[in-house]
């Protein structure tokens, strides 16, 4: 199965006092057991990196691109996704929808991928599976 991996599922598996952790933890050890393809973005990627390292420090950051970060396969963005994403927030004219969700909503549509792991309720408002 391939599922989308979000930044607020990886934070919540890697944060131990994140409300999510145990069920980020419960989640994330099914899908490597059933081998899932993982996929994200590397605005993703970027956005997980500055949160894990702002909230928890370097060493939390460290373990992220040691232990995590090799298991997904990371979509690099061009100028097309980028500019869809900036015309999807753009035309949304919601504060809190961020370019980087709308970035990878389309990523997920051009993939064809259904489900996401995350704990961000725009991908259900967007009509995907979450985990």
């Amino acid at each position: 199965m391939n599922v989308f991996i979000d930044t607020s599922a990886i934070f919540a598996l890697l944060d131990a006092d994140d409300d999510n952790n145990s069920r980020a933890m419960k989640i994330w050890k099914e899908l490597i057991s059933q081998q899932s393809t993982l996929v994200s973005t590397n605005y993703v990627m970027i956005e997980l990196f500055t949160l894990l390292h702002r909230r928890l420090g370097l060493a939390a950051a460290r373990m992220f691109q040691e232990n995590v970060f090799p298991l997904i396969s990371v979509r690099w963005i061009d100028e097309s996704f980028h500019h869809a994403g900036v015309a999807a927030v753009l035309a949304a004219g919601r504060k809190k929808l961020s370019l980087v969700d709308c970035v990878s909503f389309d990523v997920m549509r051009h993939l064809g991928i259904r489900t996401a792991f995350s704990f961000d309720r725009h991908f259900r408002e967007q009509g995907f599976d979450c985990l």
